[in-house]
């Protein structure tokens, strides 16, 4: 679904792509959801249900921490110190491709389309899940979160990422984000980057509101990444 009314029309080309991880690129429920659960246990917390539990995936997971299940600051660090020992552990490799993912970076990478993972997981796990899957030669950089660093919101990590690739010589001048969240939405949304909406993700469809389109799968995604989907309401 295209929604011209919110962002300037397809270009000809976008000149690269970002990339979210959790619910984009990797189903990683299973291994997010026992990893934070275990977290949860070591400090005290009560686990919620399995439907609350799914919150946690895609967001920052400290967020998730405080919003979710109500611990304070100090407690939901000290969460996040376990979900991360735990998720490194066992729960990074839980994660599976997409079906068709690989298939559609192969065909961008074929057609020359910069690509990159712009992506709240912490950086070592996501550069270490692109390896296992494969992939990691169609990505010109892989971004994640990093606390040394201080790079924790969508927006700095998406900062980070375009910064990376003026460095490697892409062009950043039209990127396009596509992700699952609306995390994913307002932290493009800060550098005036569209986004088209995973459906096949965790999000809730009304998160998708102000994304530029919506794809149910990556094959329906491919063609609005090249620029040849026509928009079914003005026929261009």
């Amino acid at each position: 679904m295209i929604r011209p009314e919110h962002h300037e029309p397809f270009p000809e080309r976008y000149s690269c792509v970002l990339f979210d991880m959790d619910g984009t690129l990797v189903d990683s429920a299973s291994g997010v959801t026992a990893s934070a659960a275990e977290a949860l246990l070591s400090v005290g917390a009560t686990v919620p249900g399995p439907d609350q539990l799914r919150r946690f995936v895609g967001p920052p997971m400290i967020d998730s921490f405080r919003a979710v299940v109500g611990l304070d600051e100090d407690r939901a660090n000290e969460a996040l110190q376990h979900y991360r020992v735990a998720y490194a552990r066992a729960g990074a490799l839980q994660a599976r491709l997409y079906e068709g993912v690989e298939g559609l970076l192969q065909q961008l990478h074929s057609q020359d389309m910069p690509m990159a993972v712009a992506t709240s997981k912490v950086e070592d796990q996501a550069v270490r899940l692109t390896r296992h899957f494969g992939v990691d030669h169609f990505f010109s950089d892989v971004c994640g979160a990093s606390d040394a660093l201080g790079r924790s919101r969508k927006d700095t990590v998406i900062a980070e990422s375009l910064h990376r690739l003026r460095s490697r010589g892409v062009d950043t001048s039209r990127p396009v984000m596509v992700g699952d969240r609306i995390y994913d939405i307002e932290g493009a949304a800060t550098f005036r980057i569209p986004t088209i909406f995973a459906l096949w993700g965790y999000g809730e469809p009304l998160e998708s509101v102000h994304a530029i389109a919506t794809a149910s799968s990556p094959s329906e995604l491919l063609p609005l990444l090249q620029g040849t989907m026509q928009d079914s309401t003005t026929g261009q």
